[in-house]
């Protein structure tokens, strides 16, 4: 089911998408998907989860390889994820984190880029001992939001991504971040 979910967003959008063509699309009858989800968002949010956990695994195996040698390099992965999976991951492109829903579909109390930052500061301190400060994580959200916002763009630009803005996405991240993080995990450990 959470597979035709994604195959139809894509072709109508989270306001086209519907209990009864989700059941049509996946070939199951109308009970049995309400046997599992009380209505549309509740299969949304669980679809957005699986791309969370999905693309939370690709950056996990991105990061076991010997290639990462410092903090920004994961950086550059995760935005490198996030790009691959807006070109190859049915349904993401229109939901991403789920913000298309609801801002706050992954945690009742902070919102989806609000998550996605925690769970980046937790492969960048676990992988490459950045200090985990408040700092870091506000500095990753910032991060995080600015990255979504022009990766949007490039991919309203382009079907693929344009290129040029995926380019600068990325400079400015890496740039933002190499301040700011190397000045926070500084003042950490000098206090």
């Amino acid at each position: 089911m959470l597979d035709a979910c994604a195959e139809l967003v894509d072709e109508v959008g989270y306001e086209g998408l519907t209990t009864t063509l989700l059941a049509e699309r996946a070939e199951v009858a109308i009970g049995s998907v309400y046997q599992f989800f009380p209505d549309k968002r509740a299969i949304v949010q669980a679809l957005t989860l699986r791309t969370m956990e999905s693309y939370l695994q690709r950056l996990d195996e991105r990061f076991a390889s010997d290639d990462l040698t410092h903090w920004w390099d994961g950086v550059d992965a995760s935005i490198d994820e996030y790009i691959t999976m807006h070109r190859t991951v049915p349904g993401f492109r229109t939901l991403h984190f789920g913000d298309v829903v609801d801002l706050h579909l992954l945690d009742e109390q902070r919102d989806n880029n609000g998550v996605i930052a925690d769970q980046l500061a937790r492969v960048l301190t676990e992988r490459f001992g950045l200090t985990d400060v408040p700092e870091l994580r506000f500095h990753l959200e910032v991060a995080v939001e600015t990255a979504d916002a022009l990766i949007k763009l490039a991919f309203r630009r382009s079907t693929e991504g344009d290129d040029r803005v995926l380019a600068e996405a990325k400079a400015l991240i890496r740039e933002y971040l190499h301040r700011q993080v190397d000045a926070a995990t500084d003042g950490a450990r000098a206090g």
